[in-house]
């Protein structure tokens, strides 16, 4: 299956607008492209997804804020609600290699899939998407969420939120007490996703840098990797979950 690639028109967009409001033209001249957007198409706010039941089909208007690897004609992304009140994870869309090329940070997508959930983590599957040419009027600032480390009952309201994290100092994983893991039980190798932990003096955390999103050669694997155990650190990433906040990372450094 194809992902459908159509660019929208702001031009009859606005004109829409203008009958549907029946605005003065002044009004009309200053009418936002969340509007517009709203006005050519139907989609669902934030609020209304949530309250969607699972395994329904549900349409968002949403903009890239990662993706992972493309592959064999699908594609996983990280993106903010439109409306900025949220965030969807979005699990193998359909998506063809010459438009994964096209799905940077910032892009804004039409997107309609089912609404899923996979051991707690509540997602988009069997996603099409098209392109939009509308801009994200309000970018997602990371939510710093330190004050809820560990407490996944706080936590659960942020899932699939850009975040942070500081003063985090590391432990020992593994029987060995290594900083990182390769894979979640250590029998990866360079490549693989790396597992750590944190804590934060009171309880632990498990951090993932999934190398799909954040592979070898990039900054934060390798500042993973060159983790020392006791060393104080803040964070940046993606509050994805699995059985619980298991957030895969997109930033270590040193503790400011």
């Amino acid at each position: 299956m194809k992902a459908m690639k159509k660019v929208l028109s702001l031009a009859v967009v606005a004109a829409m607008a203008l009958s549907v409001f029946a605005c003065s033209a002044d009004t009309a001249e200053t009418t936002s492209e969340e509007t517009q957007a709203a006005v050519d198409y139907e989609y669902m706010s934030y609020a209304e997804y949530e309250a969607a039941a699972l395994d329904t089909e549900v349409t968002v208007l949403c903009t890239v804020m990662a993706t992972q690897s493309w592959w064999e004609d699908q594609i996983t992304v990280y993106a903010q609600a439109f409306d900025g009140d949220g965030a969807y994870f979005i699990y193998n869309m359909a998506c063809s290699e010459e438009d994964s090329e096209e799905l940077f940070e910032g892009a804004t997508i039409l997107v309609t899939g089912y609404k899923s959930e996979w051991e707690g983590e509540v997602e988009i599957t069997d996603a099409t998407f098209e392109f939009t040419d509308l801009a994200q009027e309000n970018p997602m600032e990371p939510v710093d969420l330190t004050a809820d480390f560990g407490n996944d009952d706080a936590l659960i309201a942020y899932q699939n939120r850009n975040f942070t994290m500081t003063g985090l100092t590391v432990e020992a994983s593994g029987d060995n007490g290594d900083a990182f893991l390769y894979s979640w039980d250590g029998s990866g190798s360079q490549g693989d996703d790396l597992y750590f932990t944190v804590s934060n003096g009171e309880t632990t955390m498990t951090f993932t840098v999934e190398s799909y999103l954040t592979g070898a050669d990039t900054d934060v694997y390798q500042a993973v990797e060159a983790l020392n155990v006791g060393d104080t650190i803040d964070v940046a990433g993606f509050l994805y979950w699995y059985q619980g906040a298991n957030p895969h990372i997109t930033s270590v450094v040193e503790a400011q």
